[in-house]
């Protein structure tokens, strides 16, 4: 899959003989079922059209534009949407700038600047939901309006239900944020992950006979806390461990809050910083608290490794490594 970052790229990315694409356009925060099934159907036309598949997203996402504060916590990080879109079998990732310019761009604008102009579009996928250009006033409607006259179709994706309800970046959210772990799986297809390459932190838990790797997770805002039995992988050798993680702010140790991913790895000896890791959230063990000192944090590590490991036992045809 290639990167194209901002219009401005276009040309110098895309093949001389580029004739067109089938296109989706989205946030893919956590790429859920609902999200996966967007993707299916844009494969599909393009196998019966021969034209590339492009996604396009924005950074920031609208939401955190408009009021970074009280946005809500992502689900993924840029690299992680990349990885997944990649996965996916995607030919080109466009991502474009949120800024005032694209803030202030009618939807006539975006139709014809970014859409006809840009992508050379000859079919478009989107939600139902799907809203676009200023004060969100573009909608399937105008799309469809638009296509008739320039020459591309449209396709609008029913809403996907599990359970009764739509599935949803902010319905795995909710789910994560009352620790229905496996809800939330059911909703991704897979466990909920985050990932990042391993940098040097305190080594505090060296002193507490809990050697831990940190995790850069590079969020301001997390949506769950706590501590977790977790599996991991290393993505550039593939190797895969199980351990015990704290997602949080670390609140018994001194020093700014900040959203940290620390991970002690049951039975591993070796290096792994500078390691880039993907943990999966398998069961919470407890919330994170705040301790009267280290030695009562010592006994709660030792009693949380104890559950993560029972947790690991009573499943061990779901693992494909040593335990």
């Amino acid at each position: 899959m290639r990167l194209i970052r901002g219009l401005h790229n276009l040309n110098a990315s895309l093949p001389v003989d580029f004739d067109g694409c089938v296109a989706t356009i989205g946030n893919f925060d956590g790429l859920h079922l609902g999200h996966r099934r967007i993707l299916e159907s844009l494969q599909k036309v393009s196998a019966e059209e021969g034209k590339p598949t492009l996604v396009m997203m924005f950074e920031p996402q609208p939401k955190e534009f408009f009021a970074p504060d009280l946005a809500p916590p992502r689900l993924a990080g840029f690299r992680d949407k990349f990885q997944d879109l990649r996965d996916a079998g995607i030919d080109y990732l466009l991502c474009l700038p949120f800024n005032e310019s694209l803030r202030s761009m009618s939807a006539a604008q975006f139709i014809q600047s970014i859409l006809i102009d840009g992508i050379q579009v000859k079919h478009l996928i989107v939600g139902d939901d799907f809203r676009f250009g200023c004060d969100r006033s573009g909608d399937y409607a105008a799309l469809e309006t638009a296509g008739k006259v320039s020459g591309f179709s449209v396709d609008d994706t029913p809403t996907h239900e599990i359970a009764g309800d739509r599935v949803s970046s902010t319905r795995v959210r909710k789910e994560l944020a009352r620790d229905n772990l496996p809800m939330a799986a059911e909703l991704l297809g897979r466990p909920y992950q985050m990932s990042g390459r391993v940098a040097y932190g305190r080594q505090l838990g060296r002193t507490l006979d809990t050697p831990t790797a940190n995790v850069l997770i590079k969020r301001s805002r997390l949506p769950m806390t706590g501590v977790y039995a977790v599996h991991l992988i290393e993505q550039e050798g593939g190797e895969e461990y199980i351990g015990v993680a704290n997602l949080g702010v670390k609140p018994t140790i001194s020093g700014e809050p900040e959203p940290s991913l620390e991970v002690h790895v049951f039975g591993f000896s070796g290096n792994l910083y500078g390691k880039h890791l993907t943990v999966s959230f398998m069961q919470k063990i407890r919330d994170e608290m705040k301790f009267d000192g280290l030695d009562a944090l010592k006994s709660a590590i030792d009693s949380d490794k104890k559950a993560a490991r029972a947790y690991f036992a009573s499943r061990p045809d779901s693992f494909r490594f040593d335990r």
